[in-house]
């Protein structure tokens, strides 16, 4: 399926992947239509008839994200990543069009002793987890032509995360206490773009994990920062505990990506690669 003139509605599209995202879009030949607030709301029905409407495909990058925030405003988290995206999948559904969402590793508890693959029960410890697991579902439930692509730990130039924190707070020079018994990989949301990109030319149905290759903590994320950058900021490994935070977080964020690699035409790249290139290009 040639890219040239395919239209990709992108809801959320100026978020942090959502913009990745447009920008991999044009530069494979497909024709991005980006939908974000303050003039697309994704809770609004209308809004989202409007925006799909002359779409051939749709992405879906738009969520609640504030993760302690849920805690408080369990609602509005229920109603962006639950409730709206049940109804966009039914009318995706009566629309006849094939639709990407964006979840999460958020979704699973983080006990297990090795990486997550699709068929792991789900068991989310926090507000944000149970509202993205309730989208997954009201998702399948709605009868659309869907694709669910769980994300972990991404990171990008247009939006807050581990690396821009990190480097927010390393400006003082002072020592950085980093959690050092969270294991995942690091995601560029680049990486996540391009992978996007090629699932739009097959369209393919069902759930699937995504992540850059290798895991690492946190802590040794902070190092592999602090070391390319040859910064000379002293950090210190500590534990979750000592963080005491409104919701849990999930120890273990490894993904098993072999079912969605066996559709990508190269290897997913190890977490390094793109995030020393991410911090070259700073």
């Amino acid at each position: 399926m040639a890219a040239c003139g395919i239209r990709i509605a992108i809801l959320g599209g100026r978020g942090m992947l959502g913009s990745d995202l447009t920008s991999a879009c044009r530069q494979k030949g497909f024709d991005p239509i980006v939908f974000d607030l303050p003039e697309f709301d994704i809770t609004d029905a209308d809004d989202v008839r409007q925006a799909i409407s002359n779409a051939d495909a749709i992405v879906n990058c738009a969520a609640y994200t504030n993760v302690n925030g849920a805690e408080s405003e369990t609602e509005l988290a229920y109603r962006i990543n639950a409730d709206a995206v049940g109804r966009l999948g039914t009318i995706a559904r009566d629309a006849d069009k094939w639709l990407l969402h964006i979840s999460t590793d958020f979704v699973f508890d983080g006990r297990s002793d090795r990486p997550y693959v699709e068929t792991d029960p789900a068991h989310p410890v926090n507000t944000y987890g149970r509202s993205k697991l309730a989208g997954e579902q009201l998702l399948a439930e709605s009868g659309c032509r869907y694709c669910i692509m769980r994300l972990e730990w991404t990171y990008g130039s247009a939006g807050n995360n581990f690396v821009t924190k990190f480097l927010q707070r390393a400006e003082a020079g002072t020592p950085l206490r980093v959690v050092d018994d969270q294991i995942g990989s690091p995601t560029a949301t680049t990486e996540v773009s391009n992978a996007i990109c090629e699932l739009l030319h097959e369209r393919p149905e069902g759930l699937f994990h995504f992540a850059s290759a290798g895991y690492v903590s946190r802590y040794d994320m902070a190092r592999f920062i602090v070391d390319t950058l040859s910064m000379g900021l002293d950090v210190l490994p500590c534990k979750t505990r000592d963080f005491p935070s409104p919701a849990a977080r999930p120890l273990n964020s490894r993904f098993n990506c072999s079912k969605i690699q066996a559709l990508l035409g190269e290897p997913i790249e190890r977490w390094q690669v793109p995030l020393e290139r991410f911090l070259r290009q700073l």
